[in-house]
Order: structure tokens, then C-alpha cells, then sequence
């Protein structure tokens, strides 16, 4: 496994990345929250899969909904998903991640 990594100041960073490289009409994306660090992971290569960009910055999230407005370059607690023009991340929070274990020691 080969892991690329992109580091941004502010979790409005990532989630503005994440929202800009989503799949058109996708709009509930993974975010993971581990080790202090909010990070997903990116696959760059599709034959063998073993080609990661590791998007992180320093920071925490709760295990929740979260609702991004890429206008405004901010987010909110929400409870459910439901406009099509807003970008919602899943707020994931491992209690172990190997893959993540293994990026963040190459840091």
C-alpha cells in the first residue's frame, strides 16, 4: 500500500475538497475522526486499489451528521439529511484504523 498525503489548515478545508471531488448528485460523504486528526482516505488507483491520498488536518469531530455549505465555507450539527443542495458528511469515529494507524505514522 502507497499513501499520498495533502494536509489542510481547517476541517472547512477538507470538507470543501471532499464536496468539490463527490460524484455528481452524491452528497453524504465519510469523514473520519481519529487520534486528533480529521482525515479520509482517497483512492487514486482503481486496478489494484492500492494507491491512497490521505486529506487530513489537526482537529476532532463528534460522531454525527454534519451539514456543509460550500457557499458560507461552514458547517452544523443536523439531525437528519434533506436538501439536495447541501453537501452532509457522516462523521466516523473507529476505535482502531489500521490503514489510518499506518498513514499517521509516516506523518
Amino acid at each position: 500500500m502507497h499513501i499520498e498525503y495533502e494536509e489542510f489548515e481547517s476541517i472547512e478545508d477538507i470538507f470543501m475538497y471532499m464536496s468539490s471531488v463527490a460524484p455528481p448528485m452524491k452528497n453524504t460523504l465519510p469523514i473520519n475522526s481519529y487520534k486528533g486528526y480529521v482525515f479520509s482516505f482517497i483512492p487514486l488507483s482503481h486496478s489494484n486499489g492500492d494507491v491512497y491520498l490521505f486529506i487530513y488536518t489537526k482537529g476532532k469531530l463528534e460522531g454525527r451528521i454534519l451539514e456543509f455549505d460550500v457557499n458560507t465555507h461552514s458547517y452544523k450539527k443536523v439531525e437528519s439529511i434533506e436538501r439536495a443542495d447541501k453537501n452532509y458528511f457522516i462523521v466516523l469515529t473507529p476505535k482502531r484504523n489500521t490503514i489510518a494507524d499506518v498513514a499517521l505514522e509516516k506523518l
